[in-house]
């Protein structure tokens, strides 16, 4: 039996056909949502015969067109099937009664990238919410998480949930979209009914891809910016740039591998990472370098940076802590420039009371701890090490793979 995502298993399964041919089903999906031969899920659940009879499209949209943060999406009729295609990043986040109506089952199918900030384990969380609520079925078609295994970050404080920030998870997790719904469905007052359709030859922490089946599948972007593989291995550190007044790289072509900005000490971090703390760059290069965003953050200006790089035969994917990593850059940036302007000010994913960085973190202990000087770089290593260990008990009943 080779490789095949939740979406293949499902369209082996015959028994399961037969049922949602006589059931009024939603399709929750992007442009990432495809069969190991990469046809679009809903192409093919319509090939086999599926009663599809609404889709719904996630941040980004369906077709995963809008490029930012809160560039929303509008409601549209599927030029090619003639489905109704209604917007989860609009006038709504969470699906109303009016849009389940006359459904029967849910299939969730979207890729994510292992890692609590990024959306569509909201949108997950959502639904199920609120197919609980209307007594809807829902079913999981799982997929890789392209993070793989290691955990890492801090867990979200209490209180600070947001639409980044759903559950008490660390900023990466480890788990596939089926083992978090199994876990989220325990969170629940009122638990949905759903059924995890899982892949078949899965292998979570086999190399190259530690956590992708990068020799056995091509990498679709799930969303504009999570352009590859590195990207996804990145994103639990450099995700937290997006709280900062340096560029993450968005406006490039790499965006979210690397960091900096037209006055960003390069070599003078570079050096204090070396003596600090040399083991956060073990397994992965940290190349210097420079680049010019043609939009967004210093827009048009050269910047000085640092680019992340993992997909190497030297990488070792349990070494590398994106997370702990980014966290100790920015530390080390106000140690040396006490007065840089480093936190942005501004609404973010629907947040206007807290700033960005305490909103992408789970809480404002980070920003607390980067912004003191009394406090040491170990502490933030203890705090991220008893997470991990809380973390990884909690999950241990959830894993399929």
């Amino acid at each position: 039996m080779s490789f095949g995502f939740g979406l293949d298993q499902l369209l082996a399964d015959e028994r399961r056909l037969a049922q949602l041919r006589t059931l009024s089903v939603g399709l929750v999906a992007h442009p990432a949502s495809v069969t190991s031969v990469l046809q679009p899920s809903a192409d093919a659940l319509l090939a086999a015969g599926v009663n599809l009879v609404r889709l719904f499209g996630p941040q980004h949209g369906m077709r995963g067109d809008k490029q930012d943060n809160m560039i929303e999406s509008e409601d549209y009729v599927d030029p090619l099937h003639e489905i109704p295609v209604l917007s989860l990043y609009g006038q709504y986040r969470r699906p109303t009664p009016e849009m389940l109506s006359g459904l029967d089952v849910i299939l969730f199918d979207l890729q994510d990238i292992g890692c609590r900030i990024y959306t569509y384990i909201t949108t997950l969380r959502y639904f199920m919410e609120a197919c609980a609520q209307d007594s809807i079925e829902m079913w999981i078609l799982d997929r890789p998480n392209p993070a793989g295994r290691p955990i890492d970050g801090l867990l979200l404080e209490s209180g600070q949930e947001s639409f980044v920030g759903v559950d008490s998870l660390p900023c990466r997790h480890g788990l596939t979209t089926g083992e978090l719904a199994q876990w989220f469905n325990t969170r629940l007052v009122m638990p949905a009914d759903i059924t995890v359709i899982t892949m078949t030859e899965y292998v979570i922490n086999e190399n190259p891809g530690y956590g992708w089946p990068s020799h056995r599948q091509p990498w679709i972007n799930p969303s504009p910016n999570a352009s590859s593989l590195n990207m996804a291995r990145c994103f639990p550190g450099t995700v937290l740039i997006e709280g900062t007044n340096l560029s993450e790289g968005r406006g490039t072509t790499t965006p979210l591998e690397l960091m900096g900005a037209p006055d960003f000490p390069t070599a003078d971090i570079l050096q204090l990472l070396a003596e600090k703390a040399p083991q956060l760059s073990q397994g992965t290069i940290l190349r210097p370098c420079n680049f010019e965003p043609a939009f967004q953050k210093h827009s048009s200006m050269i910047c000085s940076g640092i680019q992340f790089h993992t997909q190497l035969p030297s990488y070792r994917h349990q070494d590398f802590q994106p997370y702990a990593l980014i966290a100790t850059l920015l530390k080390l940036l106000r140690n040396l420039r006490p007065d840089y302007e480093l936190w942005r000010y501004h609404d973010y994913e629907y947040e206007t009371e807290r700033i960005p960085i305490d909103v992408i973190n789970g809480g404002p202990w980070l920003r607390h701890w980067i912004d003191d000087p009394d406090r040491d770089l170990p502490e933030l290593y203890q705090a991220i090490e008893l997470a991990r260990q809380s973390w990884s008990s909690t999950r241990q009943d959830y894993l399929l793979y």
